[in-house]
């Protein structure tokens, strides 16, 4: 269960300060060695704390507001210019540059959440952003959305992967958000699919890894929950902690974890005794159909991590210094060898393949399509080289994108 942070105690300021020694002679080149007899500056009281950090707050908002000023010029910009307002590359340099001056004590997930909240403000000023994702509202999807851009843009539930290509070719989102790998699960298959489909048509933007942490949610007491409702998958990922906790509880399989939630805040119009549903979904999902969060991270695997990409219209731009990848989708020619040349030539450009994966082909019976990545924008020499070298070898390739590398897990 949730548990409240725990009160700080007040500063003792009573002690009586320690019996004072006798210095020693400093050593060459030492630093002067303070006094213990000399007073010393009393502690700040509570009140005087908060008046330093109203101060400080009324600093940073007009640091804020004056960074604003200057993110509505360059919105001016862009546009006069036919820019796109959201660039990949350029948040990969902002938050690289702003984790390399924090010195702590706040952590780096702070610290970049807090700027990826400020990047969302910025695209509301310089033009509203719409993203398009796998719905319901609540779902990982939606999660991962508003954790990759902040809560000032617009979302659009599109309710299946497909739709979210097809808003996004007719541009009635600016950008979409797709599942396409499960650290546990492998690809999704429908994800893969769509990039089949418009290929040439739409490209991965951004990468965005997710930690898929499941919660228990129900607005009835632990001991009171007799049927649990959630994805098959979601089940099949909780499977242990529920044969634990919950071992006679009817497991109920629906659309999505997201739809799951929908279906326990329904119950709030009967009595609190007759509440016995709980979901398994997300912490937003809770937050939105207003359902407690009862246990957070029952997830049998500490490291579910979900693989989101960004897709648009347009083409990313390079970040550099082996910090980009490509995504690449390709039909072998019919002959002996075809494949072992295909990933021979990116092995022989000096290229790295970190993924593969392949899907019938839809045409032809027993023939398929295959899905790499590869370290390294296509725009690199050695990237160019070995895509060259690999159309040899090929009915047809599309370079799906290249994208700036997560390097970091939300």
């Amino acid at each position: 269960m949730k548990k409240r942070p725990a009160s700080r105690a007040a500063a003792d300021t009573s002690r009586k300060p320690a019996p004072a020694r006798s210095a020693k002679p400093a050593s060459p080149g030492a630093a002067p060695a303070s006094n213990p007899a000399a007073p010393t500056t009393p502690p700040l009281d509570l009140a005087s704390l908060r008046e330093r950090i109203d101060a400080i707050d009324h600093t940073l908002v007009e640091l804020l507001n004056a960074r604003s000023s200057l993110v509505v010029e360059v919105g001016r910009y862009k546009q006069a210019h036919k820019i796109p307002i959201y660039a990949p590359h350029r948040e990969q340099e902002v938050l690289s540059r702003v984790l390399a001056h924090n010195a702590g004590p706040l952590g780096n997930r702070t610290i970049e959440g807090v700027y990826r909240e400020l990047m969302s403000g910025s695209f509301a000023l310089e033009k509203p952003l719409s993203i398009g994702f796998l719905g319901p509202a609540g779902s990982y999807s939606h999660l991962a959305a508003v954790k990759q851009f902040g809560s000032s843009v617009a979302f659009e539930d599109l309710r299946e992967i497909a739709g979210v290509f097809t808003e996004v070719e007719r541009a009635h989102v600016d950008y979409g958000i797709v599942p396409i790998e499960n650290s546990i699960h492998g690809s999704v298959t429908e994800t893969l699919d769509s990039f089949a489909n418009r290929a040439g048509k739409i490209h991965i933007y951004a990468e965005v890894q997710l930690d898929v942490r499941h919660a228990l949610l129900a607005n009835c007491e632990p001991k009171a929950v007799a049927r649990i409702y959630s994805k098959p998958e979601v089940f099949s990922q909780c499977r242990a902690w529920l044969a634990t906790q919950y071992p006679r509880a009817e497991q109920v399989a629906v659309a999505s974890s997201s739809r799951a939630v929908q279906m326990v805040a329904d119950e709030a119009k009967l009595p609190v005794d007759q509440r016995t549903s709980a979901a398994i979904g997300s912490t937003l999902a809770g937050e939105l159909y207003g359902v407690t969060i009862l246990f957070e991270g029952i997830q049998d695997e500490p490291n579910n991590i979900t693989r989101f990409v960004v897709i648009s219209r347009e083409r990313a731009q390079p970040v550099g210094n082996g910090h980009d990848k490509t995504s690449i989708m390709f039909t072998t020619l019919n002959k002996p060898g075809a494949l072992v040349k295909v990933l021979g030539d990116f092995h022989a450009s000096g290229v790295n393949l970190t993924h593969i994966d392949k899907r019938p082909s839809r045409r032809d019976n027993w023939t398929y399509t295959f899905f790499i990545d590869a370290e390294g924008h296509q725009s690199d020499k050695r990237m160019g080289n070995a895509l060259a070298r690999a159309k040899k070898h090929c009915k047809e390739l599309h370079v799906l994108g290249s994208y700036p590398r997560s390097r970091r897990i939300l």
